[in-house]
């Protein structure tokens, strides 16, 4: 550490220097929830980048505008202000290339796992052998191939949040957005759960933007974190974790560095004077 804050990384060499997704000044407001109420600027002027093949974290205080931020991203809500690209094409709305998991799984009970995770495929062009193809693919990634004929309810909670990510990864996304896939799990099943999706990302190469309130997990999984203020929602530091182990979760939290990091990030949102 230098300066009392995590070292700075260096971008891994596999990163391309073209962004996936590029937030310029991108400014976000809401109208009154009912009348006679108050409109409120969730974001404001936000600007970063994420480039192919990097995991970003984005970490703040509730209602700091952290959803908002997926929401824009996968087209579901719109800018007032600035401007959003993915892959080089303006964000005009929802995109099939874009992979959305939330806290949870949302898997269709009266399908298998398999056909679960062929139904982002079915809206595109691809015969029925190359849907199955994908996803039994996906399903070994994720190690729930013995699983493909069974049914949700016969899963546990871990596997059927691994059998999400086999439906998100089986899109072959452009990037892949986590809204706190873990956080709804006890604390073995999210570690465990934690080590499988870093290492089935980082197998993948998929570029992911993940908001978390668990700065250990942002620490554990990402190579970059951003850090928002209260709201409005804007950048006040940005963190780069050069740290070993992104896939391996488990192994990099025992890092003396790691636990540094950490204490910084606590730092960094007043956590600390907070909770004494």
């Amino acid at each position: 550490m230098d300066g009392g804050g995590p070292s700075v990384l260096e971008r891994p060499a596999a990163l391309s220097a073209e962004p996936v997704l590029q937030f310029a000044e991108v400014t976000k407001r809401f109208g009154a929830a009912r009348p006679g109420g108050t409109p409120f600027t969730a974001i404001e002027k936000l600007s970063f980048l994420v480039r192919e093949g990097e995991f970003l974290s984005v970490v703040g205080p509730s209602g700091c505008g952290k959803s908002t931020v997926l929401n824009l991203v996968a087209g579901l809500d719109r800018p007032n202000e600035g401007s959003i690209r993915l892959s080089g094409v303006p964000v005009t709305g929802p995109s099939l290339y874009v992979g959305f998991m939330l806290q949870k799984d949302l898997l269709l009970p009266w399908r298998t796992i398999q056909r679960n995770v062929e139904f982002g495929l079915e809206a595109r062009p691809i015969s029925r052998a190359e849907r199955r193809e994908r996803a039994m693919r996906e399903l070994a990634r994720c190690r729930l191939t013995e699983f493909a004929q069974h049914y949700p309810y016969q899963l546990s909670g871990g596997m059927r949040q691994r059998a999400a990510l086999a439906r998100t990864l089986a899109i072959e996304p452009d990037m892949v957005l986590l809204d706190e896939p873990f956080s709804a799990l006890d604390a073995q099943t999210k570690l465990i759960l934690q080590r499988s999706f870093a290492q089935t990302i980082h197998a993948s190469g998929v570029t992911t933007l993940l908001i978390t309130h668990d700065l250990a997990e942002a620490v554990a999984m990402s190579d970059r974190i951003l850090v928002m203020s209260e709201r409005p929602g804007r950048i006040i530091e940005e963190i780069k974790v050069e740290l070993p182990y992104r896939d391996d979760p488990i192994a990099r939290q025992a890092l003396p560095r790691a636990r540094e990091a950490i204490a910084h990030l606590f730092q960094s949102l007043h956590l600390a004077d907070r909770e004494a």
